[in-house]
């Protein structure tokens, strides 16, 4: 530190006499946030002197604050009787600064944002005069405001504080000091304090929102009366959401977006569906009255379903999708974001700025459940970003139907989750429609600039129970006496306007008249749509569609391209270090590209990703270590061991070649495959892939599993063509490291709604693989992959197995065997093959024969009875597992299995037998001599049973 410098600092006139006490506190200021002092404040302070490398806030407190005061203290030693009196003043400078700087950060708690004024007000002492040492007495005083509040230099207290208070302790509670960066969070300060949370709306924009306003209410009044009672989870008490999303699309529309992906539960979903994405109310009826609305499958709740439409903006027309949904509340909002991001790569949107996601979110299920965690989590990941999602907490300040706020959060707001991604957060009053509108507006613009997170919490009420069968006043006797006597937000907005001079009051009730008269008639009554919409917005499934399941698909590839393709993805340029064992697998796969070696499981998925890119279709893999693959088989990304920078040789594959995508997730189950799941319904033509760690791992995401992946399309008629790799094996690594549980996938395999399938050659996962995307069939396609297979001696294949193979859903008997002296036949699936089948060559078992059924579902029956019918002189069938009795394919197979084995020989499946691990409540043993154990007693039961 140059001592120079210090006194140079103190000599200059603004840094001497009566301001030493204004330019400490203004220093102590700056160093808890540089922020808050003015901005040529700010600019001195950065370039006082530091150590070499420090940031410029980053002022260390020794020795520059210590010189800094003792220059003070003998400058104001000297200078004590002419600097008192300002002193003070400046003193009080500070105090103000300070006061400004509590109302951005906690003026949100002192907000006007509950409608029913049943929220616990918060002592906020940081907000009183007298916390600042100031009084009443300092209200006619000028002070300076800080050369970034509202445009004024100096400004008497109490104008200052009048401001401060409509600005942050009005309608909108806004949550901006939690965000670092310094331009962010400047940007968010100008757009309130230019116009105190309060701009000044034209009469045809107030207009249209009591229109909106009128269109909320008016279809929650007319299906209250027609069918009382019944379930809808209506809007009442928060009719704000519709003026809310119709001025987020249509602002939306004007930056350029051409498609908005809505994702909600129940709660107001049918005034949205008929509202503002233009639902035929007439369609909604029917739903009222039961009808049938898909010809195949179950179908679901009304509150359930999807919808599309194309609506007209300032800047044209926009697609609107709203996803399908179970009651599984939160769980729909990754679902949503992969959709997006399909549909943002699809258009090379890579801002984010053509396709817009909306999450619209309850209060208790916002803070409650986990997925909204990970949800925020993955926003700004390279593999899930989407360039910033608006959320909408319609806030109606209950969770379901008996609990209070206490008991479903311990955090102030329900909100509070978001301020893990540094999201801004506006705590909006649903009473006040013109403060709602302003907040979309400024969400939606930060949204755009900014590329990240923003919530609008919309607070308001329930007017009926969680549904309208529920009577909430046996729960809520407080807030429903409230609610009882409290008027609609429409009643009072239009009453504000008629007061105002915007309208007459036979204006407003034209406006409910003519909302009734179009409903009644069967009119859409969506404003903004679009009759005859511009289809190349949509998504075309048309070729994917009508296709009934065949198991036999041709995925052969020509061996000339297939072997150009083979050296083209081993290639790796120069400047790129190979770690020492990766360099020795690219070596290997150049030996089994020339022939020189046999193939192994790695070498041919890989080779399968680059025959579909050779045919024009994308890839997107991702999982938790997809990169390397867990077990450390596939090393499609290469780092170089120089710099770290990573090379994926399928990503140079051809000039203009379609987009191969490869990305080591978060460490999370539920939102990642809900994501890959929605981005899957978005791609027909692509291949996507989600890899579970292990496969024990995937009961993480059980819920998009049973609700989405299982049911998706007899609920909703929503087609999918995910696929997902379970790494699954018992090879001693414990309870949970073992078993992808198989058999619940079995368990929910019905009406061909799935694929299970457990390949035991890399032949048979590069041709599985391909079949998935080459076949225009789309179902969700789940393996039982392995993990010792990877690399098992035995568990290889040839080129020409590539070239001219398929899928074989049944692997027949492999050697010659005199097919009339085999007497057991031994059915199998997985790694245990390998087992049996040293086995039976160590024991010299020529009279029995071991297939494996490689397609457990759909199960191939057919296949299965060619494979067994030439063994005439069979007495004993066994199917062998390595899984636990109650676990694994038996339970959800064996019925399938006997029906092929007494077309063989009547009789003979009621006497199937069963070989394998006995019951269990775990999956698998903790113990390497007890799984040892288990395992040769498994196998030789399989024999001699």
């Amino acid at each position: 530190m140059q001592q120079g410098i210090m006194e140079l600092m103190w000599r200059t006139s603004h840094m001497s006499g009566g301001n030493a006490h204004y330019v400490e506190a203004l220093f102590e200021q700056y160093l808890e946030d540089p922020d808050t002092v003015p901005q040529e404040w700010r600019h001195y302070f950065d370039q006082m002197p530091r150590p070499e490398g420090s940031p410029a806030h980053d002022v260390p407190l020794a020795p520059i604050r210590d010189e800094f005061y003792q220059l003070g203290r003998q400058r104001r030693t000297a200078q004590a009787t002419t600097a008192s009196v300002d002193s003070g003043e400046n003193k009080k400078q500070v105090k103000v600064l300070q006061l400004i700087n509590a109302y951005r950060f906690r003026g949100h708690q002192k907000a006007d944002i509950d409608p029913l004024g049943l929220r616990s007000p918060t002592p906020v002492p940081d907000l009183d005069l007298s916390f600042h040492q100031l009084s009443k007495a300092d209200l006619d005083s000028e002070f300076q405001t800080g050369s970034f509040f509202m445009g004024l230099d100096k400004a008497p207290l109490k104008e200052i504080v009048e401001a401060l208070e409509q600005t942050y302790c009005r309608s909108i509670g806004c949550e901006i000091m939690h965000i670092v960066d310094t331009e962010e969070k400047r940007w968010l300060q100008q757009r309130f304090e230019s116009v105190r949370s309060a701009p000044k709306f034209s009469s045809e924009v107030r207009k249209h929102v009591l229109e909106r306003l009128s269109a909320a209410e008016g279809l929650e009044t007319y299906l209250a009366s027609k069918y009382p009672g019944t379930k809808r989870f209506g809007l009442e008490g928060g009719e704000s959401f519709i003026p809310m999303m119709d001025e987020l699309i249509q602002r939306s529309g004007g930056y350029g977006t051409k498609e908005v992906v809505i994702g909600m539960a129940h709660r107001g979903r049918l005034n949205l569906l008929v509202n503002i994405l233009g639902k035929n109310p007439s369609e909604l009826i029917d739903e009222f009255d039961g009808k049938k609305v898909i010809e195949r499958g179950s179908g679901d709740v009304k509150y359930h379903q999807g919808f599309s439409s194309n609506v007209m903006t300032p800047g044209g027309e926009v697609h609107l999708a709203m996803s399908f949904n179970p009651s599984h509340l939160e769980i729909v909002a990754p679902v949503v974001e992969g959709s997006v991001r399909a549909r943002q790569d699809r258009r090379d949107d890579l801002t984010g700025d053509k396709v817009l996601p909306v999450n619209v979110h309850g209060d208790a299920a916002f803070a409650g459940q986990g997925v909204v965690m990970e949800t925020f989590q993955m926003s700004q990941t390279r593999a899930y970003q989407t360039g910033g999602t608006v959320h909408i907490v319609i806030n109606n300040q209950v969770g379901f139907t008996t609990s209070h706020p206490k008991d479903t959060r311990s955090t102030e707001y329900c909100t509070d989750i978001a301020k893990m991604v540094q999201a801004p957060i506006f705590h909006v009053n649903g009473d006040d429609p013109d403060a709602v509108l302003h907040a979309t507006q400024v969400a939606l613009d930060y949204r755009h600039q900014f590329k990240r997170d923003v919530v609008i919490d919309l607070v308001c009420y329930r007017r009926r129970g969680h549904n309208e069968a529920d009577e909430p006043s046996g729960t809520q006797p407080m807030m429903y006496r409230k609610i009882k006597d409290h008027p609609s937000a429409r009643s009072l907005y239009a009453q504000r306007l008629v007061e105002q001079g915007v309208l007459s009051e036979e204006a407003a009730k034209g406006l409910v008249e003519t909302y009734r008269h179009d409903l009644t008639a069967g009119n859409h009554v969506a404003n903004a749509l679009v009759q005859e919409p511009n289809t190349s917005l949509f998504v075309d499934w048309t070729p994917y569609l009508g296709h009934e399941w065949s198991g036999d698909v041709d995925t052969s590839f020509d061996m000339k391209r297939l072997q150009q393709l083979a050296a083209r993805m081993c290639e790796v340029p120069d400047g790129v270090e190979v770690q020492r064992q990766v360099a020795k697998i690219y070596e290997d796969r150049r030996k089994m590209q020339a022939g020189g070696l046999a193939l192994n499981w790695g070498f041919a998925e890989t080779l399968a990703y680059a025959t579909l890119l050779d045919q024009g279709h994308p890839i997107r893999v991702t999982g938790q270590d997809v990169g390397r693959g867990t077990f450390s088989h596939r090393h499609a990304v290469v780092h170089n061991q120089k710099n770290g920078d990573v090379y994926v040789p399928l990503q140079h594959m051809a000039d203009g070649q379609p987009r191969f995508t490869i990305h080591d997730s978060f460490l999370s189950e539920e939102a990642v495959l809900a994501f890959e799941y929605g981005y899957a319904t978005t791609m027909p033509s692509a291949l996507i892939i989600w890899e579970a760690q292990f496969g024990d791992f995937v009961n993480g995401a059980q819920v998009v599993v049973d609700q989405f992946i299982s049911s998706g399309e007899t609920k909703w008629g929503r087609l999918c063509g995910l696929t997902m790799l379970l790494p699954h094996g018992y090879e001693g690594q414990g309870p949970e490291h073992s078993s992808a549980r198989l058999e619940r996938f079995l368990q929910m395999c019905a009406e061909q709604n799935m694929q299970v399938c457990v390949p035991t050659t890399p032949a048979q996962i590069f041709h599985l693989l391909r079949r998935q995307v080459i076949r225009p069939l789309r179902k969700p396609l789940i393996v039982m992959s392995p993990k010792s297979l990877l690399r098992h001696k035995d568990a290889t294949s040839s080129l020409e197995d590539l070239a001219h193979g398929k899928f074989d859903m049944v692997l027949p008997d492999q050697g010659e065997r005199d097919a009339a002296k085999v007497e057991r036949i031994i059915l199998c699936a997985g790694k245990v093959y390998y087992d049996l089948a040293n086995w039976r060559e160590e024991n010299a078992r020529d009279d029995v024969a071991i297939l494996r059924i490689e397609q457990l579902y759909p199960f191939p029956k057919e296949t299965l009875f060619e494979a067994i019918k030439d063994f005439s002189s069979v007495d004993t069938v066994v199917w062998c597992q390595e899984e636990p009795q109650n676990q694994g394919a038996w339970y959800s197979s064996q019925h399938h299995m006997r029906a092929v084995i007494d077309e063989l020989r009547e009789g003979l499946g009621r006497d199937l037998k069963f070989a394998g691990r006995p019951a269990s409540a775990a999956p698998a043993a903790g113990y390497m001599s007890v799984h040892t154990e288990q395992q040769r007693q498994l196998v030789e039961d399989a024999f001699n049973l």
